[in-house]
């Protein structure tokens, strides 16, 4: 099967049934070990997961590691621009989770983004990130405790499917032309409007089928919370790209009240409920007076309408959800994405899932680990219904290559979500005791440290592994 490398000689497959892995004792894990900084801390990271297993599990479970490549790594062993060469394709495949470092971005050829290519070639279509503070961490927020939030991205749309055109292009110019003197004069909302004929040219595909499988994933996992952080924040500029973000915010609303009525409960909806509630002998008029600020001076259509839909949510869910019931369900609500990114820092307790497209996810993962200590403590998911490849989603940072220095805290907690997505908690929750208890004891690597008041004598990469085993 591999032209370069070999399968382990023990070990089992993992499979999926219905997008979720069924794990057997001994799983095979292909491992990335990753550029720069991953000669450090995958090392580290290894010797943090296998000690966690063998005490949660006392060798009744095993893990075998199954070395690929990919990166500047897979181009020492299998030539120039083989950044992802077709041995590992094939393992991740086989074997359905995966684990990696960081990888480098090519320059000058092969694959745009490696971490990009995986997610596609994969499907790996949602892209989570939890940031969870660990006291003891500096940062640079007052209360950096109270934000507690998982970043559902929708991994394989928006801008980052790289379809786009440079400027003065022979096909940018002919896409603008047919946009300019066709299309847009046959959109009558689109007015008088025109592209620069020396703009570049993007495409920004947002399906339903996408935005979906990334609602009801982050649906499912809010379930697993306990009850005070049952919510999902669909976010998104739906206010200014109606077809596309607006689309997403939609969908998002229509996957969990059809697939997840009975589990959950919108925001809008709430307000009826518990407006009803409040004044059991309050009017349909009342009650949509109350959830639409200026009601009175919206034209009568408009007032019919959110007067039927007052009327339409009592009729569905009074039954199910009324008399304080629907405080027990999934709260669904949604956030415009710049009003977001205030208040996950005014206002960071009042949310837990947040569900984005592709962009919006991007920026908002990487603020909210700035938050809670940086990419150092950031881990990463990406999950398909055939595959999830775990990472570490800090870049390279080669000049601190193999100085034992960097923290491995990123891919460490990385590891963890892994094995929550296994099914093995115990070992998980011990590798959490251990970053928790080593953190709080201020012992950290040199990027914490020197971020202390007051500083003190940093860890290398190997002595904070050691400093997470000892804390079990």
């Amino acid at each position: 099967m591999y032209e370069k490398i070999a399968s382990p000689t023990t070990g089992s497959r993992i499979t999926f049934k219905n997008g979720e892995p069924l794990v057997p004792d001994n799983p095979i894990i292909p491992f990335i070990r990753g550029d720069g900084t991953g000669v450090d801390i995958w090392p580290a990271a290894q010797k943090v997961f296998d000690a966690a297993v063998q005490a949660a599990y006392g060798g009744k479970r095993q893990i075998t590691w199954f070395k690929v490549y990919a990166g500047d790594e897979a181009c020492e062993l299998y030539g120039t621009y083989q950044y992802l060469p077709e041995d590992t394709l094939t393992a991740i495949r086989e074997y359905g989770i995966a684990i990696k470092g960081p990888l480098t971005t090519p320059i000058g050829g092969g694959i745009r983004s490696l971490n990009v290519a995986l997610r596609q070639i994969f499907d790996l279509y949602a892209c989570v990130r939890p940031c969870k503070y660990y006291a003891g961490t500096p940062s640079p927020h007052k209360t950096p405790e109270k934000l507690d939030v998982i970043v559902y991205r929708e991994n394989t749309e928006d801008i980052y499917l790289g379809i786009e055109w440079r400027e003065g292009s022979e096909i940018a110019l002919k896409l603008i032309d047919i946009l300019n003197n066709e299309l847009i004069p046959a959109t009558p909302e689109h007015g008088k409007k025109q592209i620069p004929l020396d703009a570049g040219i993007g495409i920004k595909p947002i399906s339903k089928k996408g935005s979906q499988r990334l609602v009801r994933r982050a649906m499912q996992h809010a379930l697993r919370l306990p009850k005070a952080k049952q919510m999902v924040t669909l976010v998104h500029k739906g206010n200014i790209m109606k077809y596309t973000e607006g689309a997403f915010r939609d969908w998002g609303y229509e996957l969990a009240t059809s697939e997840f009525r009975q589990e959950c409960v919108t925001e809008r909806e709430s307000w009826i409920l518990g407006n009803k509630e409040q004044n059991p002998d309050l009017s349909i008029e009342d009650n949509a007076r109350q959830i639409e600020p200026g009601y009175d001076t919206l034209t009568p259509e408009k007032q019919a309408a959110i007067g039927r839909e007052v009327t339409e949510v009592l009729n569905a869910i009074w039954d199910s959800h009324g008399n304080s019931k629907w405080k027990d369900k999934v709260m669904v609500n949604d956030r415009i994405a710049d009003s977001i990114f205030q208040q996950i820092q005014t206002r960071p307790d009042e949310y837990s899932i947040l569900a984005t497209m592709n962009l919006n996810g991007d920026y908002l993962s990487d603020a909210a680990a700035a938050i809670v200590g940086g990419l150092g403590m950031g881990p990463g998911a990406n999950i398909g219904d055939q595959c999830a490849i775990f990472e570490a989603t800090h870049g390279t940072a080669p000049k601190h290559a193999g100085l034992d220095r960097i923290n491995p805290g990123s891919v460490i907690l990385s590891g963890v979500m892994m094995l929550e997505f296994m099914g093995w908690q115990e070992a998980a929750d011990l590798i959490k005791q251990g970053i928790a208890s080593a953190i709080s004891n201020q012992e950290v690597t040199y990027d914490l440290a020197r971020m202390l008041e007051p500083p003190v004598a940093p860890l290398k990469c190997s002595e904070f592994a050691e400093a997470v085993i000892k804390h079990f």
